[in-house]
């Protein structure tokens, strides 16, 4: 076949593969210009047997309550942006997925956050996640994951949604302004500190010479000399007061960028103790024989400043004093010995209390 053949065929097979291309796209946009959303499903993704924080009923009504226009709109026109919004503000929602397909079918695909434990603090009702996510607990929620109870207050506030070390990280940072905004305001006290100390090096070089050209009497040089004596010794209390003056003010500007070094570190205290915690509770629920017999999990903050945890235990009437959140295989390897070769022989009623915080020994008060 001569080449130029050769060359209008393929020419003229790759222009019919084009004008198929735009003939299809053309009908495909026809087609789906005049189809609207006929119906709407919604999935959670992950739902199971911990629970679910939200369902496809909820996700309807937040839809409706919106205004967003669904059934019967446009598949061109739904607004899944704004429905993935909608839906996304919610703490609980991980992630959402809004697409249309040419039938008219609007899908919404949801993943729930799995939170690790509930947070039954003083006016507090909040989920955690392993990740140390927050968020407050949806009414009407289900999921079966460790309360923990008592007087501890967590490093967010009471409403706080969203990452705990981000939280944290951004008070740290206002802190850290805060420490620099009081550095600035010592400048002031270290100009006068710069004169200060020039005036005290002028002071130093203060002399008097007698004045041979007018026949001084040496009477007159006394006289002249006892002045500037009174003169330097006033003029060195003025600037010994300046100096003490000086060193008060720059002391009382690092007083106040003491105290908030310290409450960094007491922020970034609470937030370790607080990450202690969930990895408490992480372990807990790892282990097959502590994830049901432990009830609840009563948290404080003690008088040294640690936290400390007590266990509700579902054998007995006894309560678990566990102290601080360390050595946790050590204190329950202790408890399930004292479970096994003591309890199970006097019996599971008869102490009030049994402590773990003592190194190789339980201590049980009745």
């Amino acid at each position: 076949m001569p080449r130029y053949l050769r060359y209008a065929l393929l020419t003229l097979l790759w222009g019919a593969v084009a004008a198929y291309i735009v003939y299809a796209a053309a009908t495909v946009h026809r087609v789906r210009s005049g189809a609207t959303v006929r119906r709407v499903e919604i999935e959670v993704v992950d739902s199971s047997s911990q629970g679910h924080l939200v369902t496809g009923r909820q996700v309807r009504e937040w839809i409706l309550q919106s205004g967003i226009r669904t059934i019967g709109t446009a598949v061109d026109n739904v607004d899944l942006t704004g429905i993935e919004r909608l839906v996304a503000r919610n703490g609980f929602v991980d992630e959402v997925v809004a697409s249309v397909s040419h039938a008219g079918s609007l899908r919404i695909a949801i993943r729930q956050r799995k939170p690790l434990l509930r947070l039954l603090l003083d006016g507090m009702d909040t989920y955690v996640t392993e990740e140390g996510f927050v968020f407050a607990a949806p009414r009407a929620s289900s999921l079966y994951v460790p309360v923990v109870t008592g007087s501890y207050r967590p490093p967010f506030p009471l409403a706080y949604t969203g990452s705990v070390r981000a939280h944290t990280d951004r008070e740290l940072e206002k802190i850290d302004r805060r420490i620099e905004e009081l550095e600035r305001e010592k400048f002031p006290f270290y100009k006068r500190e710069l004169q200060n100390d020039r005036n005290i090096a002028a002071l130093r070089r203060m002399r008097i010479k007698r004045q041979w050209w007018r026949l001084e009497s040496a009477e007159a040089f006394a006289g002249r000399v006892e002045k500037l004596r009174k003169h330097k010794a006033d003029l060195r209390r003025a600037y010994r007061y300046e100096a003490r003056l000086i060193r008060e003010g720059i002391e009382r500007i690092d007083g106040r960028q003491e105290t908030e070094r310290q409450r960094q570190k007491k922020l970034e205290k609470t937030y370790e103790d607080f990450m202690k915690l969930l990895t408490f509770v992480k372990f807990v629920e790892d282990d097959d024989f502590w994830r049901s017999e432990v009830v609840q999990i009563a948290a404080h903050t003690a008088p040294s400043g640690a936290l400390e945890v007590d266990l509700v235990p579902r054998s007995g009437r006894h309560t678990i004093r566990f102290g601080r959140l360390e050595r946790e295989e050590e204190k329950f390897e202790k408890l399930l010995g004292f479970y096994r070769s003591g309890l199970s022989r006097i019996g599971w009623s008869e102490y009030r209390t049994i402590d773990l915080r003592y190194r190789n020994q339980v201590v049980c008060k009745k």
